[in-house]
């Protein structure tokens, strides 16, 4: 076969281009020339094999890897090259078989070339896979980069222009929607998967706080879609916002992630949403603030023993949520009726014309409502700067309507 490599290269070139449509460009001479050179560099590797088993394919399969790279680069699939590489396979098994016969050459030695044929073919066509899947890594870690690179331009505070943000998402093929929501997740258990997130999403789960930026989390179908995506995590989607706004959108979903983890706010496993907590992110907005207040306005309790403030911290936080009805109090705390006289009594003992003044009955309720939120542990911050605080009494009103 050696003698008549060339003429072998020519049949096998014309078959390809024959029957596979993709290398049928006989005008367009750098093509071509590849894909004689590819043939040419075949068949001699193969003449080589035959002679000596042993003869490994080095340069060859680099060159094929670059192949492989190549057809990933001009956004081909393998499926034209494999094909052409079984063609030629083809044609060059047929002259084999036809000198064999005409030589009488032994079925094992026949047997053999056809099976270094078939090991040739295999070891290209793996070079080939890994220099296609080599680029495609190397797309999708440069269009990742990217994508973290605009995450971090949407979070920054104060925002970036909007011409930067467009250049950007451009370059990580991401379009631009109208509005976004950012979502902060919690550190995934050790060994657990991350989940997968639709392609529109950005991600970044290397962060402190992994984050995500989902787009037009408002349009039909989207809500079920992020829960599914988000399904067995611990995460919590902050409000909508315009894009230039992505920033405050991920501060208020970091802020309700931290009051989900000391328990203040509830999570039954699913997902978080920021705007159905939005009252009680108002009030622990500045903690510092609402101790103080809580140690200005519940003072009268603070020389009581802690077990008789947390009762008749329930039951006067229950009163004025229960526009000021005792009976209504009574089946809030399910206890008795009598029960509940008695402790408003105390009550007007204690916090006297405080609770005939409107202003202070709402500084009563958000102090009282943000110490009822708080875990126990979180809870006696506030406890004990209401212990250091002087008690008052004034005069008592009527409670027990």
């Amino acid at each position: 076969m050696r003698p008549n490599l060339d003429e072998v290269a020519d049949d096998m070139i014309a078959e390809i281009q024959g029957r596979v449509r993709e290398y049928d460009r006989p005008g367009d001479g750098p093509y071509s020339g590849t894909l004689r050179l590819a043939v040419e560099r075949v068949l001699h590797h193969f003449v080589e094999r035959v002679a000596d088993p042993a003869h490994e394919p080095g340069d060859l399969a680099d060159f094929f890897r670059a192949i492989g790279r190549g057809e990933s680069g001009e956004g081909r699939s393998l499926d034209a090259m494999q094909s052409a590489m079984r063609v030629g396979g083809m044609v060059a098994w047929r002259r084999i078989a036809d000198g064999a016969a005409a030589l009488e050459v032994d079925p094992r030695t026949l047997g053999a070339v056809g099976e270094a044929l078939m090991l040739v073919q295999d070891e290209l066509a793996a070079a080939a896979a890994e220099g296609y899947a080599q680029a495609k890594a190397a797309v999708a870690g440069e269009m990742q980069r990217r994508r973290k690179r605009l995450l971090d331009l949407l979070f920054a505070d104060p925002p970036a222009a909007p011409e930067a943000i467009a250049d950007l998402a451009a370059a990580a093929a991401w379009p631009v929607p109208r509005t976004v929501a950012a979502v902060a997740l919690g550190r995934p258990p050790a060994g657990s998967h991350h989940p997968a997130f639709p392609p529109d999403v950005l991600s970044d789960l290397t962060r402190r706080t992994p984050s995500l930026i989902v787009p037009d989390p408002d349009g039909p179908g989207r809500a079920r879609l992020i829960d599914r995506a988000l399904a067995g995590t611990h995460a919590v989607v902050g409000p909508t916002v315009p894009v230039a706004e992505a920033a405050r959108s991920v501060q208020w979903a970091r802020k309700t992630l931290a009051l989900v983890d000391r328990g203040v706010i509830e999570s039954d496993g699913g997902v978080v949403r920021s705007v159905e907590h939005m009252s009680t992110l108002i009030l622990f907005q500045d903690e510092d603030l609402i101790s103080s207040l809580a140690a200005l306005r519940l003072a009268p309790l603070a020389h009581l023993r802690v077990s008789q403030q947390d009762r008749l911290a329930e039951t006067l936080l229950a009163w004025l949520q229960s526009g000021r009805n005792a009976n209504e109090v009574a089946m809030r705390l399910h206890v008795h009726p009598q029960t509940v006289r008695y402790r408003l009594r105390q009550l007007e003992e204690l916090f006297g014309d405080q609770l005939l003044d409107p202003d202070q009955r709402f500084d009563l309720e958000i102090v009282l409502r943000a110490r009822a939120l708080l875990a126990s542990g979180a809870g006696e911050h506030l406890l004990a700067t209401v212990h250091e605080a002087v008690g008052e009494t004034g005069e008592i009103v009527s409670l027990r309507r």
